[in-house]
């Protein structure tokens, strides 16, 4: 599946706070800082950027998809 181009930040942090069990902790400068607790302790820092670059949200959704123990597909499926 292509990762999508044009994906905001501040939409990724939301969809990961609505469908995926995060929680919006803080904001330091242009990074949002998401926190979960299910399956254990997890923290990430997602940058609010208008469109993130591909390595960015690939890595963001890989560190997802391993916590969570699902598929990139499957996150990407939820935007």
């Amino acid at each position: 599946m292509k990762l999508p181009r044009d994906l905001g930040g501040t939409k990724l942090a939301r969809t990961l706070c609505r469908k995926w069990g995060y929680k919006e902790i803080h904001q330091t400068g242009s990074h949002i800082i998401l926190e979960t607790e299910d399956p254990s302790h997890q923290r990430i820092a997602i940058p609010a950027h208008k469109s993130l670059k591909i390595g960015t949200l690939n890595s963001i959704l890989r560190c997802v998809a391993d916590h969570k123990s699902t598929t990139r597909e499957r996150i990407l499926d939820t935007l």
